[in-house]
């Protein structure tokens, strides 16, 4: 055998080892992540049980909340129209005026399972981002541990503010106008419970995935895709988007509920920004020390 016959070979045995042990560590951590995804999902099944437990009350207290004149943000609106009378059209609702009804034979069994597996989720939420973290941690440079650490409080923070604005604002004011719209008063509005439920989680969870805004901006500019100079020189057009996301929300003619649900969005963008900003300083001040060193 020829001394290239004899190299050719060598460095195919050894690109055939690299390869193997690359396959090794892809499968490595497939299994790695199906744990983190089995802990969560344990999580989130103990959570859907508890749910399971209680499901009496989060369908007459929680999920049927918005379609009661007693719920909360009503009577809070109420308490509003109190001290501005001009306002008590549209923020004093007494009365809700509205048929749900079910369509399907097992349909109240399957919604009563739907519920409590989204309200086990929604409450396993904290977890799962706690996993996610345990699993890119490794990965990470010690200062990039250092900087991301309060990652899953934030972001579990946001979340569940996010829910609960999208829950006692939002939900409660798109669900009245919804249910008293009519084009025509010969059509009378009957709803199907799926429909309802539907909607009350769209834009609860969607107001959650809204508010995790600043997780993203923090993601973004930890990569070097966003800059706090892009956000604050296209601020007029994040502003109208804002506007018209708070209009398509709130199906309201009320210029007032809008801006009640537009300002939360205004201070999720400001705050990013600064978060933004304060990830871009820092990594100035490291290239000054390292040039400098």
């Amino acid at each position: 055998m020829s001394d290239n016959k004899a190299k050719d070979l060598i460095d195919s045995i050894k690109n055939k080892g690299k390869s193997l042990e690359a396959e090794m560590s892809f499968f490595d951590h497939i299994d790695v992540l199906r744990k983190h995804l089995l802990r969560g999902l344990a999580v989130v099944t103990l959570f859907t049980c508890v749910a399971f437990y209680f499901s009496d009350f989060i369908w007459s207290k929680i999920i049927m909340g918005p379609k009661d004149p007693s719920f909360w943000t009503y009577r809070m609106g109420c308490k509003i129209a109190a001290m501005i009378p001009s306002l008590a059209q549209d923020f004093c609702i007494t009365k809700i005026d509205a048929k749900i009804i079910n369509t399907e034979m097992s349909g109240q069994f399957t919604l009563q399972m739907t519920s409590c597996i989204m309200a086990g989720l929604i409450l396993g939420i904290p977890y799962l981002l706690f996993e996610v973290w345990l699993f890119i941690k490794p990965a990470l440079l010690e200062t990039e541990r250092k900087s991301s650490q309060g990652f899953v409080f934030f972001a579990s923070v946001l979340f569940l503010l996010g829910v609960l604005f999208g829950y006692y604002f939002i939900a409660p004011w798109s669900i009245n106008f919804l249910i008293n719209f009519t084009v025509d008063p010969g059509i009378e509005n009957t709803f199907t419970i799926d429909s309802y439920l539907s909607t009350v989680l769209t834009l609860t969870l969607g107001t959650g995935i809204i508010f995790q805004l600043p997780v993203v901006i923090f993601i973004l500019s930890k990569l070097g895709v966003m800059t706090p100079q892009f956000m604050r020189k296209n601020r007029r057009y994040a502003a109208i988007l804002i506007l018209v996301i708070a209009a398509v929300i709130t199906p309201t003619a009320d210029p007032f509920t809008m801006m009640i649900v537009a300002l939360p969005l205004f201070l999720l963008y400001e705050l990013s920004i600064m978060i933004s900003s304060n990830i871009q300083k820092k990594k100035l001040k490291a290239e000054a020390l390292f040039f400098k060193n």
